[in-house]
Formats: structure tokens, C-alpha cells, sequence
């Protein structure tokens, strides 16, 4: 997550400024081992230093004197590294050497031992990455055919749509080689989203074919037809999750631009798989299709339009009285900025929890201060000691004493604090990485240093996701209002009207707010990412059901009144709206379960339940509202040319 901050974040300057000067960089792992004396844990040190991808090791040995009794020392620093034969290493591990070097330290330690970290984070989500997409693909795959099956009246028209996108997917990932790199967060979510949100693509256009072929003789005209017909539906709802996604891409925090591109590419291509592609292979084997004619294996819908529309008032009335708590709820979430904690069913989660049960949580942040006033420096750090939730401070002053100048000593003793410019003073703080403890105590270092120095640099992960924290907050805005503008004007230019675009976009938004508001009601926490990546992707996947219920609507209207329109339009669609909301629920849940990242598993689940509260919208609230705003839709939409006879109003 580090890597997408942009360059003028102040924790990534400062940790510019901190490689530049200092040969050693912040630790990124603590590794704790059981049953040791203070020599054997000296040795361990050394192994440790010598495991490849290990670039420093810090213990007891590098604060304080280990000639003299431990007993005379200061105990809050000593028990920071060392207490009941328990050692704890602080290590930095090479960026990008994650994984080698995790399992190496692994190897060294044991199952009795812990490592936990920053470092050890990436490594797990790393390795997960690729695995847990293949899980996930191999639950998936299975449940979509079903649905498909259960959509279908032909046992191999399912291959036929999996393949279409399925290939569109494998291109897509391929592409990805001219990037050069892309977020694990990305490899996990992008390739399964682009499944579930464009396979409708594929059940649109070969419905229209199959529907054809019943009016036509000729496989290729009906082909052409299905093409013509189909078109604007598959390029409305191209169009909206193409263009929300593009709102991703202008986020500050680069994980945005890492996941939209990734996702519009795949849009872009699953379209043209579907326009290209798909009736090229469709009309080589229809004839396969036409083999394997099986009943329909769902009994039909008929007069559910009739049964919904009886609860067309309660359900408005259901959506009023939710939509103000909701909102207001998604907006007062507590929010995680980093990927969370793992769960302690795994290696990782139990090691950290094992490390804070014996030495409380640590989170060690970094303060660069002008180097020279020695005066100043000691009082700088007698300052920060004083501060709550600050555990020890490491400096030269503190460590050798302002008495002997640096200039007295080898430079292996003066290295870790002082470079050409800089002074480096290290806090163990005993917060976690994030939260209101852990920010605020950054505001008072900050502060703390200010009233010293005129030019402070403070870094450290506590320090970095307090940045992520400021720069996604102020993405937000500027994404959602993105994703609404964009949506907007696609759908306005699709029905040439004013009014249908602003009722579908309440209809999806309000199933948005609700999703997003039961983290708040059940007292979660919500990993940002996933909040804001969702608000943006439920909202562009699901306005597809909308324009689907919408387009057919507005025709039945020229011939039909509206109550007569709607009734059938839900007989008609709400089979076609559930089977897509289905697929892309089962993905957000199959996510859910199989992702040991809590980014992703809270991409999925989010997902999962929007899918479901966008489907219910659109099938009980999006019907009460077109035929509430009959006569405004008609006036304020290009030719509309609604149905005029006898009766139009009076079923309303």
C-alpha cells in the first residue's frame, strides 16, 4: 500500500529523505524467540543478519551497554527488547524480498517462535494472492454454470458465454505485462470482477440470438439481428461500468489508478469479445447449441409483476424511511486505512497476537531533526518521553549521552543517530499502526518536534497510513462525484431523457448507502479501500439492472399504460436482473470466504450484499417510481411517445 502514495506525501518524503541520508532503514518486522539468555539471543541476532534480504537487526545490545547489569539500566527500554527469557528483534527486510526472507526467518525460528510486521503482511498477501484467486476461481466457476444452466434451455450455451469472457479475462491479464507491475489487492479482485460484471453482456446478446432464431431461418441474419438489437443495452451498460471505473484512476492514492485500469481494460476488451468474438463462435456451433435443448429448468415468472406491484407503497415507504439513517450511517463508519489484521487461525495473525501478548503492541515511527544543537536534542527527547503512549526513545543523547561528542567515537557508534544533516531519533510507541491513538500521537510528535525545529520529517507505518488516511478521505469526494457525473451523462444520452437518469441513479445509490451503512449498525470496522472501491463499483455494475428494466419499460409504455407496462416488464426481466445479480453476488461472497486479505474479503462481501440490496431495489422500488413519475418522465424525456388511450393514468 506504501508504493501508491503519491511522491509529495509528507511520509514518503521523509522517507526519501531518510534513504539518502542514513544507511539503515525503519525496522518492518519484529521476530520474537522463547527460552533464550541474553548470549543466545546475541547469536540469534547474528543468524538473523546474515539471512538474505535481512538489511539491519536491531536488539538490547544496539540502546544500551550490555558490560554493565541489565539491572542498572532503564527498564521500560530493556523490556522493550528483552523480559522473561523472551528476546524481541526489531528488523528491516529488504522492499520487494518479503516472501524469501519471511520463510528463511521462518525456517530459523520455528513453529515456537513469531515474526510479525509490516514486511510479513506484504509477504502473506503476496503469496496468497495467486492461490486464493484460483480458489476462488475453482468455487466460482462451478456455481456460475448452474445459475447459467438454470438460465438457459441449452446444456453448452454456459461454455459459450464463460468462454467469450473467459478469454477477454486471460487477455486481459496478459496486458498487464506492459504495466510492469500491479497490486496483489488487483491480482485478486480484477480478474473475477471482470467475470461477474460482463458475462451479461454475452447472456444479452445470445438471448437476442436464440430469440431470433425463432423468427428467422438464417443462423447469420438472426445473428445480425440479435447484433443490432442487443447493441445499445450492451453498450449502455458498458458504458457505465467502463466510465465508474475511470473514476478510480483519478484517486491520488495510486491503488485507485492500479485497479481502474486493470478494470476498464478488461470492460473494454470483454466488449469487444462479446460484439466480435462471440457471434463468430456462436454461429460455427450453433448447431451444438440446438443438440442440447434441455426444458426449462426454472418455472416461469408470469403475474410476479402483479404480486410486486401490490407492495409498491410499503416498499417507497420502507426506502424513505432508511435512506436518511443510511446515509448518515456510511458516513460515520470507523474505517481501517491499512489491510487490517489477520485472522489468528492463520501463522501470521497468531504470531502477532503471540508477540503482543508478551511486549504490548509497538509501532515504531522515525523523526528526522536538523543535526548540531545537542542542548536542543536532549530536550527534544525528554519531551517525547513524556508523551502518553510513547514506551522508550532512542538517540544518541539517549543512548551514549549528550557528555561525549559524536565527534570522539567511531562512526559504527554515531551511524544509526546522526548523517551529514540529520539527527535520527526512533520512538517505540504502544499503539497499534492505526486508529485514533496511533493519529493522534503522531499530531503530538509532530508538534512536539515544531516547537524545537523548523524542518521536522516523521515516518514509520503508523506515520504512512495516517497519509493514506488524508489523501483517500479527500478521493473520495472527487471519485464518487466522478462515478454519479459520468453515469449521468451515459445514461441521459442512452434514454435522451432528464428524469430517468436521476431515478435510476437514487435507485442504486440508495442500495450503495445501504450496503455501506450495516458496517456502522453491526459496530465493524471497514477497510477504506474497500469502501471506496465499492461505492464506486456497485454503483457502475448494478445500474446495468436498471437500464435493463428501464430500456424494456419505456417501450412497453409507447404501447401499454403504465401500470400494464411495469407489470409486464417485471414478468418479463426480473428472471434476467437475478440471474445477473446472483452471479455477481456469488462472486463478492466466494471473495468473501476464500481471501485471507481483509482488503479483498471486505471487496467481496461489500460486493455480496450490494448485489442483493441492488437487485431488491430495482425489482420493488425502481417499478413504484417509474409509475409514481409517470407523467414527469413522459415530459421530460426526448419522443417519448407514451401510450395515450384509454386508461393510461387511471391504473396508476
Amino acid at each position: 500500500m506504501v508504493d501508491y502514495l503519491p511522491d509529495d506525501a509528507p511520509s514518503m518524503q521523509a522517507m526519501d529523505l531518510m534513504e539518502k541520508e542514513f544507511d539503515t532503514p525503519i525496522a518492518n518486522a519484529r521476530v520474537m524467540v522463547r527460552d533464550v539468555s541474553i548470549t543466545e539471543a546475541l547469536a540469534y541476532k547474528e543468524k538473523l543478519k546474515a539471512i538474505e534480504g535481512v538489511t539491519g537487526v536491531t536488539w538490547l545490545d544496539d540502546v544500551i551497554d550490555l558490560k554493565k547489569p541489565i539491572e542498572m539500566a532503564d527498564q521500560n527500554t530493556v523490556e522493550t527488547y528483552y523480559t522473561d527469557d523472551i528476546a524481541l528483534f526489531s528488523i528491516t527486510i529488504r522492499d520487494g524480498a518479503e516472501v524469501e526472507t519471511t520463510d528463511q526467518i521462518y525456517n530459523l525460528i520455528g513453529e515456537e517462535n513469531a515474526i510479525s510486521g509490516e514486511a510479513v503482511d506484504t509477504a502473506v498477501s503476496q503469496k496468497m494472492a495467486g492461490q486464493e484467486s484460483l480458489n476462488a476461481a475453482l468455487l466460482l466457476i462451478p456455481i456460475i454454470i448452474i445459475i447459467l444452466v438454470l438460465s438457459t434451455n441449452s446444456w453448452v450455451e454456459p461454455v459459450f458465454f464463460l468462454t467469450a469472457i473467459g478469454i477477454s479475462v486471460v487477455i486481459n491479464l496478459g496486458t498487464n505485462i506492459f504495466i510492469g507491475e500491479i497490486s496483489y489487492v488487483t491480482q485478486s479482485v480484477a480478474p473475477i470482477l471482470q467475470l461477474a460484471v460482463s458475462l451479461d453482456y454475452a447472456i444479452f446478446l445470445l438471448h437476442s440470438f436464440q430469440d431470433y432464431r425463432k423468427q428467422v431461418s438464417d443462423p447469420k441474419e438472426a445473428m445480425r439481428l440479435a447484433i443490432k438489437q442487443s447493441f445499445p443495452a450492451i453498450a449502455a451498460s458498458a458504458s457505465t461500468t467502463f466510465f465508474g471505473f475511470i473514476a478510480l484512476t483519478f484517486m491520488d492514492f495510486g491503488i485507485g489508478a492500479d485497479l481502474g485500469v486493470n478494470l476498464v481494460k478488461g470492460i473494454a476488451l470483454s466488449f469487444i469479445s462479446v460484439i466480435v468474438f462471440l457471434p463468430a463462435l456462436t454461429l460455427m456451433f450453433y448447431k451444438w447449441i440446438d443438440r442440447t435443448q434441455h426444458k426449462p429448468l426454472v418455472p416461469n415468472f408470469k403475474n410476479i409483476g402483479k404480486w410486486v406491484m401490490k407492495f409498491r407503497i410499503p416498499s417507497l415507504l420502507l426506502v424513505l424511511v432508511l435512506i436518511v439513517p443510511a446515509f448518515l450511517a456510511q458516513s460515520q463508519t470507523t474505517f481501517i486505512y491499512g489491510t487490517g489484521e489477520h485472522p489468528e487461525s492463520t501463522r501470521a495473525g497468531a504470531d502477532a497476537a503471540a508477540i503482543q501478548e508478551e511486549f504490548g503492541q509497538n509501532t515504531p515511527m522515525v523523526l528526522l531533526v536538523p543535526k548540531g544543537d545537542m542542548a536542543k536534542e536532549e530536550e527534544l527527547v525528554q519531551h517525547l518521553k513524556e508523551l502518553p503512549n510513547v514506551s522508550s526513545v532512542i538517540s544518541y543523547v539517549s543512548t551514549v549521552g549528550s557528555a561525549i561528542p559524536p565527534g570522539y567515537l567511531e562512526e559504527a557508534a554515531t551511524e544509526p543517530f546522526y548523517s551529514e544533516n540529520y539527527t535520527r531519533i526512533t520512538l517505540n510507541t504502544e499503539t497499534g499502526s492505526e486508529g485514533e491513538k496511533a493519529f493522534s500521537l503522531i499530531e503530538d510528535v509532530r508538534d512536539t518536534a515544531e516547537s524545537y525545529y523548523n524542518q521536522v520529517h516523521l515516518l514509520g507505518e503508523s506515520v504512512t497510513l495516517y497519509d493514506i488516511k488524508n489523501i483517500v478521505e479527500e478521493d473520495n469526494t472527487v471519485v464518487n462525484l466522478l462515478t454519479v457525473i459520468t453515469i449521468a451523462i451515459v445514461l441521459f444520452v442512452t434514454f435522451r431523457s432528464i428524469s430517468i437518469p436521476v431515478v435510476l441513479l437514487l435507485t442504486i445509490q440508495s442500495a450503495v448507502w445501504l450496503n455501506l451503512s450495516v458496517p456502522y449498525f453491526a459496530n465493524q470496522s471497514l477497510v477504506y479501500v474497500g469502501y471506496l472501491i465499492i461505492s464506486t463499483v456497485q454503483l457502475a455494475a448494478t445500474v446495468d439492472y436498471g437500464i435493463l428494466f428501464t430500456e424494456y419499460y419505456t417501450k412497453l409504455r409507447q404501447e401499454m399504460p403504465a401500470m400494464k407496462a411495469i407489470k409486464k416488464t417485471i414478468d418479463d426481466k426480473v428472471f434476467a436482473i437475478f440471474i445477473s445479480a446472483s452471479i455477481l453476488s456469488s462472486v463478492g461472497f466466494i471473495l468473501s470466504l476464500t481471501s485471507s486479505n481483509p482488503i479483498v474479503s471486505s471487496i467481496g462481501l461489500l460486493l455480496g450484499r450490494g448485489a442483493l440490496l441492488a437487485f431488491l431495489m430495482v425489482v420493488f422500488v425502481l417499478p413504484a417510481m417509474l409509475v409514481l413519475f409517470d407523467r414527469v418522465i413522459e415530459k421530460t424525456t426526448l419522443k417519448a411517445n407514451f401510450y395515450k388511450g384509454k386508461g393510461t393514468h387511471d391504473e396508476v
